[in-house]
């Protein structure tokens, strides 16, 4: 288990333990349960949605409702016990990719390509340049970097990671403008 996902283990646990015995301490609660989601990257094997349910006693159990629709209901420890196993349990490749099963071995591999792609454009540029003899970007640098950016900023999406997205979505304006520049170049107009 990486340190990392021992001090998630942990801090899940304290605040999963600590929070019913602060409630207990400050008297039972008449209001009826409430659920609230978490979010946990990767989701444990099987999980579709995970939530932190908190019954009028105080009492909190984690609720994962599986792929299949089903709900199973833990204490904290068993859920941290669970996370723990199912990280050990996870070979090499899913661990170095930060995944849980084989579709995510397919989304890796489309933005691995998107990157590729996106790289591409460089190397395109560089000969087109060697071979004129001066610096030129061609139409084909513009079209790569549009797929490119487009199919990372989808992976970055699934990945749930902003600055990503961020990143891409700044540099897609500037390809489609240049690409409609050109366009309207050799339109004429």
């Amino acid at each position: 288990m990486t340190r990392r996902r021992r001090r998630l283990a942990w801090l899940l646990a304290v605040t999963l333990l600590a929070g019913p015995c602060l409630a207990a301490s400050a008297g039972p609660d008449q209001s009826p349960s409430s659920r609230v989601e978490l979010r946990l990257k990767p989701e444990p094997a099987g999980v579709k949605k995970l939530y932190l349910e908190t019954s009028p006693g105080g009492e909190r159990s984690v609720v994962m409702v599986m792929v299949d629709g089903r709900e199973e209901r833990l204490t904290p420890a068993e859920f941290v016990a669970r996370v723990d196993q199912d990280t050990r349990s996870r070979g090499f490749l899913f661990s170095l990719l930060n995944i849980t099963g084989p579709v995510g071995i397919a989304w890796v591999a489309f933005g691995l390509l998107g990157q590729v792609i996106f790289a591409g454009r460089m190397v395109v540029q560089w000969l087109v340049s060697e071979r004129q003899r001066r610096s030129v970007v061609p139409v084909a640098f513009w079209w790569m970097s549009l797929a490119g950016a487009s199919m990372l900023m989808i992976y970055f999406v699934w990945r749930r990671d902003i600055v990503g997205v961020l990143g891409q979505a700044t540099g897609w304006v500037i390809y489609v403008r240049n690409l409609w520049l050109i366009h309207q170049e050799r339109r004429g107009t």
